[in-house]
């Protein structure tokens, strides 16, 4: 623990332990909580370096008056510190651990009520339960009946505790019932378990006992409680609990949980309840998760598909036919059919690759039985099965959703190819469908990406639905629904990217060629690229990269038509309100230049791709849009990467350096083959060296770099210093001292406004500071006119002079400090609990001498 901390705690454990101080905010508890945790599995013994601790436990519950948020802490805390077996031990001789887990003290105070005081109990127990010593504890106590006893809380956050804790109990101590009395595991390659009990040198023969006595206490409980008699609640509680612990328990718990619950859940199979039969359902899986139950256990489940569709998926069973009746009665009830024939379609692409052995049919009958459903949900046709479940689904949005994304992951399934006009038949008829909603209509776009990009032999797909596709698009592309236009734009950009071989040999094309005749796709795309929707243009300016990015690898001539579309990108760049849109066009010009071969003879494109450099930095490095500007920097760093690609002493940014975790965005994951583009490529001449130096700065990187390194964005400003850094690495490496002299002869312009200012700012304030013999640093300093009249004059600088003289390698120490360094340490908590305490014993002392007038503004 840090010293500060250490010394600061014995005041702030005065200030916790008065309940009439005042805590700087509500979650201070739980981030002392948290501290205390770290350090507890970091080693060490807390209550050896930290006596006041224990003093503050005992100040707080012999003090019934004590505040119900510190006693929670102070329980939870204590079972922190008994998670050791040293720091049991103590508490133990100080007999803490009776005074503070003991409930029938709490129930005679009247505190026993408040539930924060309930969750303490629980979690300071479920906190300590980490070894052998601590389980005797628990059984000799006799805590496993109280604990029983919350499952059925009146609070939902205490019964939700409970449960976690009884589930604790089990599996983190379950190896114990099948190891020896030296608590050896023999079985170290069982996955379902963790570092448990018996991999402690404490367990013993009473420790094996112990356990068993809980295991028995706890089963019989979830026995008497499975079937429900006036606490609906209680049961479907339980079910969660048991279908938890069977999916994580080893053989010995798992076997004695199903031989105790059995004959229960055999009754609760009876129970006509329909809040229950998913979460039964879900338990019958775990209990059949043994390789020779797998089987049942699919045709349970495949069993409402089968009802409702009429496909006689299981043929003759015995399974399925006893479970049939009960299983039609609860189809019938609208709210548990959707529940149950979603919880069958979410398990439908997980059973279809499951052996042949085990499955009752082949895959491609259960996707024909998907498809059946979509049908039957949208009203195309009835079916041959259940027509009372049938009536429950008809434009049943949440079953229409939850089939389109079975039928999405079934297209990985053995034999079902050959099935993908059907697929396209259904999808088309929902997205031609005006009572298809938004979401629905997504997810059908999804689906025909997913199967096309799988069968890339289209031959299947007759030309009258590829018709029917097209007239589908251009309907849906000009929907009133923004959503609608969106997807359906995002759809042709995903279609472009599916590569499909063709009958002729080698022939590749893109699925939207295939599928769309091409012809029709970027029209589209070019006319929703003046959509009043930002989400819809920034969505068409992504998909136009995807379709002509096969033109731009294969070095192809930009056509009258993309060099329009060029031009209307600046525009929107330049004059779009939405940073969406912005964004967008940076990411399609760093997919522009990555895709281009560098092999390829010059073109107009490529002189056009040079103007087009200029204008993106130029204009992207000045957005209000800090993603805009990361992703121009990204830019920068391709040129950069192009520029130096020969040059030995050249290491890429993304090799020196993690990507930052941003605070408040994700930022695109670039990916990239780096090329040249400027036709100087360097073979270790510094003269070639200052030529490339030289281009870069004409193109407006360096001057986009700078901008970025003042930026008020700190993303912005770290990516731009780290790239600033790699560059004064390749062109002025400050091992070689005196600078070359051919590299030092580029200069750069610095504007007298924005970004220029700020370096001169820095660089003149640099200068003040060598001419008085210092050598600090402080970027965000004032600095006097008469210091930096020098450098407001000049509007020339050498870009080397510059890079060395920006103090690089401090300010990305600073920069890659997050504010949490500062605002988020145990440190700062401590410091700003006794700050508060602080300001409200002053605001009660003034308040008591006299009236106290604020001044408000």
């Amino acid at each position: 623990m840090d010293r500060e901390c250490v010394s600061l705690l014995p005041s702030v454990c005065e200030v916790l332990a008065d309940s009439g101080r005042s805590l700087p905010d509500d979650t201070s508890l739980e981030k002392l909580l948290d501290w205390f945790t770290w350090l507890t599995k970091a080693g060490g013994s807390q209550l050896e370096a930290c006596p006041c601790l224990l003093e503050f436990i005992f100040a707080v519950v012999g003090n019934t008056a004590s505040d119900p948020g510190v006693l929670s802490f102070a329980l939870k805390l204590t079972g922190l510190l008994a998670a050791t077996v040293d720091g049991f031990r103590m508490l133990q001789e100080r007999s803490v651990l009776d005074l503070v887990f003991n409930h029938q003290r709490w129930q005679e105070a009247g505190l026993w009520e408040d539930p924060c005081l309930r969750i303490g109990w629980i979690q300071g127990l479920k906190n300590m339960l980490q070894h052998p010593k601590a389980l005797g504890f628990f059984v000799k106590s006799d805590f496993i009946d109280p604990l029983l006893q919350l499952q059925t809380d009146s609070s939902l956050f205490v019964a939700s505790a409970a449960n976690q804790m009884l589930a604790h109990i089990l599996l983190f101590f379950q190896r114990v019932s099948s190891a020896g009395c030296n608590g050896v595991n023999k079985n170290k390659d069982d996955r379902r378990t963790q570092t448990s009990i018996t991999e402690h040198p404490a367990a013993t023969v009473d420790t094996i006992a112990e356990y068993t006595a809980v295991l028995v206490a706890i089963t019989e409980y979830l026995k008497e409680s499975l079937v429900p008699k006036e606490n609906l609640h209680q049961s479907l509680q339980i079910l969660k609990l048991l279908s938890m612990l069977l999916a994580q328990a080893g053989p010995p718990l798992w076997d004695k949980l199903l031989q105790t619950v059995g004959d229960s859940l055999e009754e609760l199979v009876t129970v006509s309840c329909s809040q229950l039969t998913l979460p039964l359902m879900d338990v019958i899986l775990a209990a059949h998760s043994d390789t020779v139950h797998t089987a049942r256990a699919v045709r349970i489940l495949l069993l409402p598909l089968d009802i409702i569709t009429g496909k006689t998926l299981l043929g003759t069973n015995t399974t399925a036919d006893e479970h049939r009746f009960s299983m039609v009665e609860q189809l019938k009830s609208k709210t548990s059919c959707i529940s149950i024939i979603c919880a069958c379609l979410t398990n439908t692409p997980q059973i279809t690759l499951m052996p042949p052995d085990v499955l009752p049919c082949p895959p491609d009958l259960i996707v024909t039985a998907v498809l059946s459903l979509l049908r039957i949900c949208s009203g195309i046709s009835s079916s041959a099965g259940c027509s009372e479940a049938c009536r429950n689904l008809i434009g049943s949005g949440k079953v229409q959703k939850c089939a389109l994304e079975a039928l999405t992951a079934l297209n990985n399934s053995p034999g079902v190819k050959e099935k993908i006009n059907d697929v396209f038949t259904v999808l088309i008829h929902y997205l031609d469908n005006p009572d298809s909603d938004p979401t629905v209509l997504h997810k059908s776009y999804q689906v025909l990406v997913k199967w096309t990009s799988v069968c890339t032999d289209l031959s299947f797909i007759t030309d009258q639905l590829k018709q029917d596709l097209v007239e589908v698009v251009k309907k849906r592309v000009c929907d009133m629904r923004w959503e609608v236009r969106d997807s359906t734009v995002e759809f042709l950009g995903h279609l472009a990217g599916v590569h499909v071989f063709l009958k002729s040999p080698g022939e590749v094309r893109d699925a939207c060629q295939a599928l769309l005749g091409g012809c029709c796709t970027t029209p589209l795309l070019r006319e929703a690229l003046q959509d009043t929707e930002s989400y819809v243009r920034a969505s068409a300016i992504s998909a136009l990269a995807k379709t002509q990015a096969r033109s731009w690898q294969q070095g192809e001539g930009l056509s009258q038509e993309e060099t329009e579309i060029v031009s209307r990108l600046l525009e929107i760049l330049s004059q779009d309100t939405e940073g969406f849109s912005r964004r967008a066009v940076v990411r399609y010009f760093i997919a522009w230049f990555s895709s281009c071969s560098s092999n390829s003879p010059p073109s107009s494109s490529t002189s056009l791709q040079m103007q087009c450099v200029r204008s993106v930095l130029s204009q992207g490095s000045a957005d209000l849009d800090w993603e805009v500007k990361v992703h121009t920097l990204e830019l920068a760093e391709l040129l950069l990467d192009e520029a130096f690609s020969a040059h030995r002493g050249y290491r890429k940014c993304s090799d020196t350096h993690q990507a930052p975790s941003h605070p408040y965005g994700v930022v695109s994951d670039r990916a990239y083959t780096p090329h040249t583009h400027t036709g100087s490529r360097t073979k270790g001449v510094e003269s070639d060296l200052a030529r490339v130096l030289n281009s870069l700065v004409e193109q407006g990187v360096f001057s986009a770099l700078l901008s970025g390194l003042v930026d008020c964005d700190r993303p912005v400003g770290l990516k731009a210093c780290r790239l600033l850094i790699t560059l004064r690495d390749t062109v002025c490496p400050l091992s070689l001292g005196a600078l070359d002299a051919t590299t030092a002869t580029v200069s750069c312009e610095l504007p007298s406004w924005s970004w220029g200012q700020e370096i001169r700012k820095i660089l003149g304030k640099r200068k003040s500071d060598e001419a008085r013999g210092q050598r600090s640093f402080s970027g965000a300093e004032e600095v006097d006119s008469e210091d930096c009249s020098v450098m407001q004059e000049a509007c020339s600088v050498s870009v080397c002079e510059v890079l060395r003289s920006l103090s690089l390698d401090e300010r990305l120490d600073v920069l890659t400090q997050s504010s949490d360094h500062v605002h988020n340490s145990p440190l700062s908590l401590l410091q700003d609990i006794l700050t508060a305490s602080a300001a409200h014993t002053h605001s009660d002392t003034q308040q008591a001498g006299q009236e106290v007038i604020v001044d408000c503004y």
